[in-house]
């Protein structure tokens, strides 16, 4: 089959996480045998960014880690009839312009003979629900959400059976174990500021026990204004800025552990969704240690595969026995990984779409729903 996929972007992570899953998804769609295409619109905000902090060596990592993946940049002058010619899926994720959804959604009902899927992965569904109700649907064929609590905000406006949850997961192919264990030390976190979503977790759960504990903490990601510089100073932890993706299984094989602190959003409005770290994480092998969120689908064994506090003196606790025992370290690892194996691999996720075009297919399309 041939799959088309219109992207904020493929080539930048910057700020940008659906790139993680995108690109292990269509490798894993390509080493099947399926053709991709993936388009961007050029000079998007995410690349911009990269370029501007980076130059192009900033996407050194990507080609390196992905020399299968390539994108087409189009301008105001796309056409359509030639990007979607032959295609057989189209996949248009919510960080694209209303006109560009709506086009692609006439091109759908003027006749195109492909299933039409908007992909969403963000939580704008419920912090900004009238902008994403601006989007015009109504030639979509489904809709493919990253979580149930996401899906069921779907149901909901009227989607019913044909929206699909489909989680992010971890690209195997890059995000494993080290072949030789090396020296870890400290704690590492790779995540974004996230516009003050999470500023007081950060500190209540990663960077004050941290520093109590005398663990060293490296922290990677952007967009951190001077205020949050200064906090992570005050609490002795070391800001290392952007990282690309792919680069990402290094740094977390140098450290003894790392944590996941979800935005507040996904805590109290959108539970049940991790972010797609804790999966890549997870099949690094580096034990995890986050800060409280309901598994409410049970994609994880708690306790087992990762720890969770419901609190911070309960996440200073965590840390500290990771810490100190090296023979509960390496049970996190095994449970973890082997998790990730069974359940959460791009190559699962790759199988689920597959399974969610032949439901569609089976299904009449959806008429009147936006």
């Amino acid at each position: 089959m041939r799959f088309v996929y219109f992207t904020h972007s493929l080539v930048s992570c910057w700020n940008h996480g659906n790139a993680h899953f995108l690109r292990g998804v269509f490798r894993e769609l390509i080493a099947r045998g399926h053709e991709t295409s993936v388009f961007e619109p050029a000079g998007n905000w995410s690349l911009d960014n990269l370029l501007r902090d980076h130059g192009e060596a900033g996407l050194e990592a990507f080609h390196a880690g992905y020399p299968e993946l390539s994108s087409v940049s189009y301008g105001a002058d796309l056409d359509l009839d030639r990007a979607l010619d032959g295609a057989d899926v189209v996949i248009v994720h919510e960080w694209n312009d209303h006109a560009l959804v709506a086009a692609i959604g006439a091109h759908r009902r003027r006749g195109g003979r492909y299933t039409l899927l908007f992909h969403d992965t963000h939580h704008r569904a419920v912090s900004d629900p009238s902008s994403m109700r601006a989007y015009d649907l109504s030639g979509y064929d489904g809709v493919l959400a990253f979580g149930e609590t996401l899906s069921d905000v779907y149901r909901a406006w009227g989607w019913g059976g044909r929206v699909f949850t489909w989680h992010e997961a971890a690209d195997t192919r890059l995000f494993k174990p080290p072949e030789v264990e090396g020296e870890r030390a400290g704690l590492v976190w790779i995540g974004n500021w996230g516009d003050d979503e999470r500023s007081e977790e950060l500190e209540a759960y990663l960077f004050r026990p941290a520093a109590e504990l005398g663990l060293s903490l490296d922290i990677y990601g952007v967009r951190y204004p001077e205020m949050a510089l200064g906090t992570l100073a005050r609490h002795g932890a070391h800001y290392l800025g952007w990282l690309p993706n792919a680069r990402a299984p290094e740094v977390f094989a140098r450290h003894l552990a790392t944590a996941h602190v979800p935005r507040r959003l996904y805590v109290q409005q959108l539970p049940g969704i991790p972010t797609i770290r804790v999966f890549e994480a997870l099949a690094c092998g580096i034990p995890l240690v986050s800060a409280p969120w309901r598994d409410d689908e049970n994609l994880f064994r708690v306790g087992t595969d990762f720890l969770m506090a419901r609190d911070p003196v309960e996440m200073g606790r965590h840390l500290k026995a990771v810490r100190d025992d090296a023979e509960l370290r390496a049970s996190l690892v095994r449970s973890g990984l082997e998790t990730i194996l069974a359940r959460h691999t791009c190559s699962h996720r790759a199988d689920e779409l597959l399974a969610i075009l032949g439901r569609v297919a089976q299904s009449r399309p959806l008429e009147n729903v936006a």
